[in-house]
């Protein structure tokens, strides 16, 4: 029996992505129709955002400790949370956390190290790419990371606050990711991380100037790759 993977969510559009590409890849590992036990559980957005709006992230870990306890109250055995952005709590979480935890930009950031990536674009909202959380990720792994303007992290915010979050996919918010990413290349960056688990449904490598690192399905399989190789007994 794989083990059985929990996922604290926090937006609806990646977290249902991240659990849709776990349902959908598994049966590669598992065989047709097969995947892992999964677990969601998600506090209202409207809970988090005005902890994240202030920086408050011991305020947004205690929610994500909520959630990891309730999930490990229903049998999951490690957790994941397909939200970049608040894993700026994580330092306040791992300690006190009932299970262990898969790191979405330790997952990236590897991945990145494997397919021979150097230089690293970051887009996401603007509380995650100010933040240390990617660029201590790629640095210890040896690789560097390149921020989008002030103007470009105001924007792509909106467009994701606005926008993704909600459901909302246009060719405008399309349009304006390549503009972006395509400044990033000329800026000596050879890939881009899709750092906010809805860019990666508006994204992707057949519409971007640069080679993706989606951070919501490299969590995902991420996540099964675990399930697998820590199997439950019997």
């Amino acid at each position: 029996m794989p083990a059985h993977i929990g996922i604290v969510a926090c937006s609806a559009e990646g977290a249902a992505l991240c659990y849709l590409t776990i349902c959908h890849e598994a049966g590669e590992v598992f065989g047709t129709y097969a995947h892992p036990e999964v677990s969601m559980h998600t506090h209202s957005l409207a809970e988090y955002m005005p902890h994240a709006a202030r920086g408050d992230w011991p305020a947004v870990g205690e929610l994500m400790l909520s959630s990891a306890r309730k999930l490990a109250g229903v049998g999951a055995e490690f957790l994941i949370c397909p939200d970049n952005t608040i894993h700026q709590a994580m330092p306040y979480v791992v300690l006190r956390s009932p299970l262990p935890w898969l790191h979405i930009a330790e997952v990236v950031a590897d991945r990145a190290a494997v397919s021979g990536f150097r230089r690293l674009g970051l887009t996401g909202t603007r509380s995650l790419v100010d933040s240390n959380v990617y660029p201590e990720a790629l640095a210890a792994r040896g690789l560097a990371c390149v921020k989008p303007s002030a103007v470009e992290r105001d924007a792509i915010d909106r467009v994701i606050f606005e926008d993704l979050v909600n459901g909302v996919f246009t060719a405008e918010a399309v349009s304006y990711f390549q503009q972006v990413i395509e400044r990033l290349k000329a800026e000596g960056c050879d890939a881009v991380v899709l750092g906010c688990t809805e860019i990666p449904l508006v994204m992707n490598d057949s519409n971007s100037p640069l080679p993706t690192l989606d951070s919501t399905r490299l969590l995902a399989r991420a996540a099964l790759r675990q399930a697998a190789e820590s199997p439950r007994p019997g």
